[in-house]
């Protein structure tokens, strides 16, 4: 008797939101050996790709029972990849197979079935992301299906604390209207790799709380004669709190010696502020994503530091954002500028890709062994 095969099938929200959810609070997502992570959507498990141009999501039933789950995106965005500079990709995220059925080659199947829709819709790659230690999904996808290890960026990430960060005087930060801050970005990071053509879209999104410049004092930006001041740094923020809420199913023993001692000293000792707060990560929580980090000039860093303690005191008075994240390209300098703690932080995420046209797969070789850009745009719909 041959092994029984999975239905994959179009999510249809009135079947199988509550199936989803509950998948979704079976399966740990993050290395083992730092923390996991589980996802609250809000009742809306869709939430993740909802705001991308094109999106999808596929589960997968065995007898009824929904046994797995993945979600795609479609957009274009910048790839330097001669003769073209643009490509419409493909993004999967969200694969998820419930513990008891892995192993029986449903990821295999949600997997062909999005690459599938990819194909049918014209995408020239298929891409994803995950841990650089996830062993099976690398295996799954670079073994199984082809894909080749792409890019490995950082993921930074700096908690709220409940105090705010000083900010020099001597820099003056300005929130950008739209138009200015789109002018900015095509302007500066169209050529950067994966910048989407819909940078209009994100920044008009309701979630998108703004753009916001740093530069000297006495500076300005001439939008008309095209000047920018001799340092400057930019920087756009994205509220994911409003979509999905994350808490901390397990954490390493350092981080909870940390929040032990830490709420002795506050307890015992209130005047004294030996170190900083940790919020409450074991309860659902919101974030703010920071995304479109450019900067500029010889004091550039200082500039993006300070544009940093300034969402970073957003987030404070925000009583929902504990965190504050970001994703830089892994030899992008501006890394070093970026206040973020290294115990909560990935400083090798790996993205893989994958040409799904036979005319793209000889550009997909020059793509994937040139050496890497330095900055690299990451797309907050796809957090």
């Amino acid at each position: 008797m041959g092994k029984e095969r999975p239905i994959i099938r179009s999510y249809h929200r009135q079947v199988d939101r509550a199936r989803v959810e509950d998948l979704e609070r079976r399966c740990e997502v993050g290395p083992s050996k730092r923390f996991f992570l589980f996802t609250d959507t809000l009742g809306d498990p869709i939430c993740r790709i909802r705001n991308s141009p094109m999106y999808k999501m596929l589960v997968a039933e065995m007898d009824k029972e929904l046994v797995g789950v993945i979600q795609g995106s479609i957009k274009v965005v910048t790839i330097d990849k001669p003769p073209k500079d643009i490509a419409k990709v493909g993004y999967m995220l969200g694969l998820r197979v419930a513990p008891h059925h892995r192993r029986k080659g449903i990821g295999s199947s949600l997997v062909r079935e999005l690459e599938q829709w990819f194909l049918t819709n014209e995408v020239d790659y298929s891409y994803m992301a995950t841990e650089k230690e996830n062993e099976a999904s690398v295996k799954l996808f670079v073994d199984k299906f082809g894909y080749n290890k792409f890019r490995t960026p950082a993921i930074l990430v700096n908690p709220v604390q409940n105090f705010h960060s000083h900010i020099s005087s001597n820099i003056e930060i300005t929130k950008l209207k739209t138009e200015h801050a789109e002018f900015l970005y095509r302007k500066f990071m169209s050529s950067t790799e994966f910048f989407p053509n819909d940078i209009d879209k994100i920044l008009k999104n309701k979630l998108s709380l703004g753009t916001w410049v740093a530069y000297p004092k006495g500076e300005g930006f001439g939008f008309d004669s095209f000047e920018v001041p001799s340092s400057w740094a930019m920087i756009s923020v994205w509220n994911t709190g409003q979509l999905f809420k994350l808490w901390l199913g397990k954490a390493p023993l350092s981080c909870l010696l940390y929040t032990k001692s830490k709420r002795l000293i506050s307890r015992f000792f209130p005047c004294f502020k030996l170190f900083p707060s940790l919020p409450d990560f074991f309860n659902p929580f919101g974030f703010y994503f920071m995304y479109g980090v450019y900067s500029e000039g010889p004091f550039s860093g200082k500039m993006v530091r300070s544009l940093c303690q300034f969402v970073h005191n957003l987030g404070v008075a925000t009583k929902d954002c504990k965190v504050i994240v970001t994703e830089v390209g892994g030899s992008d300098e501006v890394r070093h500028h970026i206040p973020h703690w290294k115990l909560l932080s990935c400083p090798e995420d790996l993205w893989c890709i994958k040409a799904l046209k036979n005319e793209e797969r000889n550009g997909l070789y020059e793509l994937t062994k040139t050496p890497p850009a330095k900055t690299l745009f990451v797309d907050p719909r796809e957090v």
